[in-house]
Formats: C-alpha cells, structure tokens, sequence
C-alpha cells in the first residue's frame, strides 16, 4: 500500500512552517498515542504521524522530501520500523510530564554528511549509477573502537562511578537544589582510558575514505539533492550511524537551456525557409524530430514539442521542448544571388537583410552530434 502525503498525515500545508508543524504533531501523537488510545489502529496512525514528523521536522530530509517525496532511489524516507519507533514511555514522558536530562551513554545517531557531485548536462537528464568517495570517520580497527590501547581496556570513571554524570547540591534562598551534571573527568563516557590507542590516540575513530556506490535518478537539476541512509558518521555508544546528502551541480548546455522540466532553444531558418516553409530536423534529448515550419514564419516565432523535455525527477511525466526560430542572413552571396534579391527588394519595396555571424549554426551542429544524429 502505498503512503500518505507526510503533509496530508499532519493536516498541514507545504508550506507551514516549523511551529505549525510541531503543534500539529504533538496533537496527533497524544490523540493516538498507544498509552493512552486504545482503539485498534491506533498504534499504526501513530506510528504514521510520527514517521511524518521525522521528515519534516529535518531541513534537509524534509527538502529531500519536497524534490523526490516518498519515491527515493537510494533507500529514501523509509517507514518507522521496529528500531526507530522507539519506546512509547519516552515519547509519553515528553507530553505528559517526567523527562530528566538526557542519559549521555545513551546511543546516539551519527551526524550527517554531504557532499557536492557536478553533473554533465547528459547525466543530470538520465541520471546514472557511480561511485564516490567520501571522507567519514569509521571505528579505529586497532582498538575495535574503546579507544585503548591493545591488550588494555577503558575502566570504570573513578569519579562519577561510570554514571557519567554527577549531582552537585546547592544551598538556595529557597533550599537546596540539585543538579546533574556532566561528569568533567570522563566527559559524560563513564569510563578513562589510562593507555590510549596508538592508532586514533584514545577517540575510537579514524578518518578514512569509503566508496559508496548511488544511484542519481533521470532528472535531477543544480541545488537538488538525495539522502544515502546509513553512510553518514558512526553512531556514538551504538547508535545508528547518519545519512549522507549528495547535493547536485549541473553544467549548462550550449543548447539547451533548462526551466524546470522543460528545454529551449533555437534553430536557425534561411530566408527562403522562413518565407516559403520547410520541414526542419531539430535536436532533442531522444535524437532529431522533424519540425514542419510553415510558409510566412516570422523570426522569433516559437513551437512546442510535447514530452520532449527533461523527465520528472519524481515520475511525474515529461517536460515539453520549446524551440525559437530565428531567421539568419547567409554573409557570402554569388552575383546571381545578389540580382534575385535585388529584384525581390524592388519588388516588395523593402531594403534587403544585412548579413548575420554562422556562428549560431555550428552550436546546433555539436548539439546535433552530442545528442546523436
């Protein structure tokens, strides 16, 4: 089955704004929430709403979800599963009182990464399948990631008794207070390492760089993005390593400029084209089209090809291509030429056309062989 709108699941509008979209879901999740709704169905609208919010909730997930929503090539926005739902009591804890400071040996998800891929005009159209490679930190092999040194292991915080974390009392005009705070001798780890790795010095990490193999979908333009799940930073104390964002950039066409899904461009006419019609062969994305171009056609006049644009990076269909012509003036003409036109002038009582650079016509030539002919 397929899924909601993370919008519609909200009941709010695209653009509403971070506030709106935590008040939405704060009402949401105390309606369904399982401790407290009993009604079958319950469980599954909660975790809906919350898989919702998850997205949205995020800058960069939720403009990932605006540019492709749920259709993702590599692994996308997926449903909240077992590990990600989470414990109900945390989640009731937060709305319904209870709480406390974060534990800080708790796992924790690894920080996102990004990384800006330039794209030729020809891959960002039909998307492509490459490696790259990224520099992330990765678990130090030498000490399996506790940071001590081989044959040693991190002990016990003597301070904080591996808690983490220590109370300090204050005395107050309105009595004593208690604190928690984190434990300065261990950082908030519970453990020393007294004989550090000689590999990543005592942090359990290394930098390193991995090749990651993705799939860029047909379409993408300059500022889009997708989300890798899991390629991000290690989890920290065991949790769930980021995501990585690869951001794009694509190179202009001589040829073809872009808006949104569509193309332009423009094709050169010979007078005698312009004046008496033609059928025209025009580049395109799937190779040549002819074109009839009636008689009496004027400079600058436009035409549509329909689905022949760039596809919808979300699989909305195709974009039109939308051709300009522009009728040019050959620079060299024989004797026999020159006289036509001279008769034609005082025939029509017009001056004749001053000459124009071919320039123009060796651009369509390489978008010819670029795109095949």
């Amino acid at each position: 089955m397929s899924k909601r709108d993370f919008y519609e699941v909200l009941g709010v509008d695209q653009n509403a704004s971070e506030q709106e979209i935590k008040k939405a879901y704060r009402k949401l999740a105390r309606q369904y929430h399982p401790d407290v709704n009993k009604e079958e169905g319950a469980e599954e609208k909660f975790k809906e709403v919350k898989d919702a919010y998850d997205t949205l909730s995020d800058s960069q997930k939720r403009a990932h979800y605006d540019q492709f929503g749920h259709s993702d090539p590599n692994q996308g926005f997926g449903g909240a599963g077992a590990q990600d739902f989470g414990g109900f009591s945390d989640i009731f804890d937060m709305f319904f009182g209870g709480g406390g400071r974060r534990d800080p040996n708790a796992p924790r998800q690894g920080q996102d990464l990004q990384y800006t891929m330039t794209l030729e005009f020809k891959e960002a159209v039909f998307g492509k399948e490459t490696d790259i490679d990224i520099p992330r930190e990765e678990s130090c092999d030498t000490c399996g990631g506790n940071g001590a040194k081989p044959g040693t292991k991190p002990e016990t915080c003597t301070q904080c008794g591996g808690a983490g974390q220590m109370n300090v009392e204050q005395n107050t005009p309105f009595g004593r207070v208690v604190n928690r705070r984190i434990c300065d001798k261990c950082s908030g780890t519970g453990q020393q390492i007294k004989d550090k790795c000689g590999t990543c010095g005592g942090a359990g990490k290394v930098k390193r760089r991995k090749s990651i193999h993705i799939k860029i979908p047909a379409g993408v333009d300059t500022g889009q993005q997708i989300r890798v799940a899991g390629q991000g930073e290690p989890g920290v104390n065991g949790g769930p390593p980021g995501d990585l964002y690869v951001v794009f950039n694509v190179k202009e066409h001589e040829f073809f400029h872009r808006d949104g899904d569509d193309l332009h461009c423009e094709m050169p006419l010979t007078f005698v084209q312009a004046t008496l019609g033609d059928e025209i062969e025009v580049p395109t994305l799937e190779g040549k089209v002819k074109l009839k171009v009636p008689g009496g056609t004027q400079s600058g006049t436009h035409f549509r090809l329909r689905g022949k644009g760039v596809p919808n990076v979300r699989g909305a269909g195709q974009g039109d291509q939308h051709i300009q012509v522009k009728v040019i003036t050959p620079k060299k003409l024989n004797d026999r030429q020159r006289e036509l036109l001279r008769e034609f002038a005082e025939e029509s009582g017009t001056e004749a056309p001053d000459e124009q650079s071919q320039n123009f016509f060796e651009k369509v030539k390489r978008a010819f062989r670029s795109f095949g002919e």
